[in-house]
């Protein structure tokens, strides 16, 4: 039972490295730094609201455990920082990272003076600085500290922008709403400015007279001359330090690059036959890049995705044992228990290595800016909904082969018409039937209204076909829906030479059965309780009933559509509301 706990836990424990504890000091410090541009944006109302928001500001971030988060967040993020650059070797990801990168090492440089005059000399001395003294030294005292204070605001903001971009870019709720953070990103550093400079403006009034200064230029609101040299000490102290292991960083990749070429080279062979030579150290993936191979990497190399996964079909036992963030990525994907299969963002082999890259190299080539994660390979929500319609066979059977034709593209118009009117998108043809996908850029509960909508639609489109060629004397067409939602991947597949945008996955498969269950019903429309609670259907809308799926195991949940325009009544009659998830 205790076992059994704590699995999730060393689960959750396994999927945590050296870039997910990056990642969480970098949210700490990015939220310091929203909070003190709120701070600063205050100035445009007026000085007292610069003075009482700072009184919270710091009332938050100098409560000792908070003051503990943030400054061990700071050191570790910055000590990673420098590591990371150690450790890369190859910066032809994007250019944007190594723009990231130099932000984030020039931050120190420029903020020591100001978090040792300020926040070191409060806790040695007892001083107390705020916005008055502050925007004093910065804008009266010496115009060089402002452009230096505003140059850290801006290029500390840029560094976080761009590392929460890095982060949220394939998430596909951020690129729907990406105009929105795009415009915050813009409008907080500019009303901090503003208000930076309102501030300065009214205190460099205020300076004039002598009152004023006596009273926020004397100590406890500014250091004695002695305070002041022993706090620039250690501010030099500081520097010094920092720019000697900036430089023993740059002494020790020298080092290493020297003892690579003399430590003798691997050869890694690939699929497609061509063997390139690599010194040692180097993952499969920086090799691949340094080399100009191309290979798969969505995530630029962070093991956040699978896309980079290679298939070891000669040394294997020669190989490290992955770490406990691949092992975790691995198992996301199923393939945790398949030793063959490894990361190459993350697999560092010591002697010659023979691989199959899994993901076609194409999709995903060298150049990752022009990459859509979307269309690479990702994990999302959608609705699939199977349309098949009845009878073709023998209707092919009674007609000509070109009326036939007309008859099948006369009918899957008409499906598509009403998916791309209800919000979804055709996806895949099969001979007389259709997969339509809904929720590419919609949350799951919409999704699942769009598709009970599509399949009333679809109904009605057909009743009016059916007017058109009633003057033939035909059957009139009938047809088959299933409807399921769930996590599935989505992604180009194919070869090189044919590649198709598409969704795989057990909900896919589960509604493709579901139409198929439709011909044993008797019935339009299956739907199953998945989507029947996410569109917001009362309970008792429709008759339920547990059905076997093949292929799976147990039963399922679903409800039977005698006639499918019905379900446009009752999404008519029922506003969508959210819906507890529930396990496909």
């Amino acid at each position: 039972m205790l076992t059994s706990a704590i699995a999730p836990f060393a689960k959750l424990g396994r999927g945590i490295g050296v870039r997910q504890v990056r990642l969480a000091c970098g949210l700490i410090l990015f939220t310091y730094l929203i909070s003190h541009f709120l701070n600063h944006a205050l100035g445009l109302i007026s000085p007292e609201a610069l003075e009482i928001g700072v009184i919270y500001h710091t009332t938050f971030w100098q409560y000792p455990p908070i003051a503990l988060a943030f400054y061990s967040a700071a050191v570790v993020h910055m000590s990673l920082g420098i590591w990371s650059l150690y450790e890369r070797r190859e910066f032809r990801w994007r250019s944007i990272e190594p723009l990231q990168l130099a932000l984030g090492l020039c931050i120190p440089v420029m903020i020591i003076s100001h978090i040792i005059g300020i926040r070191l000399s409060q806790t040695l001395y007892d001083t107390e600085k705020l916005y008055p003294q502050v925007l004093y030294v910065n804008w009266v005292a010496s115009s060089g500290r402002l452009w230096l204070m505003l140059g850290v605001l801006n290029v500390a903001w840029v560094h976080g922008c761009i590392g929460l971009y890095l982060w949220l870019r394939p998430r596909a709720w951020f690129k729907a709403t990406k105009s929105f953070w795009l415009a915050c990103a813009v409008l907080l550093p500019t009303l901090a400015m503003l208000g930076f400079y309102q501030g300065g403006r009214t205190v460099e009034q205020q300076s004039q007279s002598q009152q004023w200064r006596a009273d926020n230029l004397m100590p406890p609101h500014a250091d004695t001359a002695p305070h002041q040299e022993f706090l620039d000490q250690i501010v030099n102290y500081f520097l010094a330090g920092y720019l000697g292991l900036l430089g023993l960083m740059v002494v020790g990749r020298g080092a290493r690059l020297l003892h690579e070429r003399h430590g003798g080279l691997i050869a890694l062979s690939y699929d497609d036959g061509r063997t390139i030579r690599v010194p040692k150290g180097l993952t499969v993936l920086e090799a691949s890049i340094r080399h100009k191979v191309p290979h798969a990497s969505v995530c630029g190399g962070r093991a956040r995705c699978s896309t980079c996964r290679i298939r070891v079909t000669s040394g294997l036992d020669a190989l490290p044992p992955p770490s406990k963030r691949e092992t975790f990525v691995l198992d996301r994907v199923g393939a945790a228990d398949d030793p063959t299969v490894r990361l190459a963002c993350q697999l560092r082999p010591e002697s010659d290595l023979s691989f199959a890259r899994m993901f076609l190299p194409h999709v995903a080539a060298a150049d990752p800016r022009r990459i859509n994660p979307l269309r690479t390979g990702q994990e999302r929500y959608l609705v699939s909904m199977f349309i098949d319609m009845r009878g073709s066979t023998k209707l092919a059977e009674k007609l000509l082969p070109f009326d036939t034709v007309y008859i099948v593209n006369q009918f899957l118009n008409v499906v598509s018409q009403a998916v791309t009117a209800s919000g979804g998108q055709p996806n895949q043809f099969y001979g007389d039937g259709q997969l339509a996908l809904f929720g590419l850029t919609t949350d799951p509960q919409t999704a699942c209204r769009q598709a009970l909508r599509a399949a009333a639609r679809l109904a009605a489109n057909v009743d009016d076909l059916n007017q058109v060629l009633v003057h033939d004397g035909r059957e009139p067409i009938r047809f088959g829906i299933g409807i399921h939602g769930g996590v599935v991947i989505v992604g180009d597949i194919g070869n090189s030479d044919h590649m198709v945008f598409t969704a795989l996955g057990d909900a896919v498969n589960v509604a493709a059965r579901l139409q198929d269950m439709t011909k044993v019903v008797g019935c339009e429309t299956i739907l199953s309780e998945e989507v029947h609670q996410r569109a917001g259907l009362p309970p008792d809308a429709l008759p339920a009933q547990d059905a076997v799926i093949r292929g799976r195991a147990g039963t399922m949940r679903i409800h039977a559509v005698t006639k499918s325009s019905v379900l446009a009544r009752l999404l008519d009659n029922k506003p969508a509301s959210p819906a507890p998830v529930i396990g496909t």
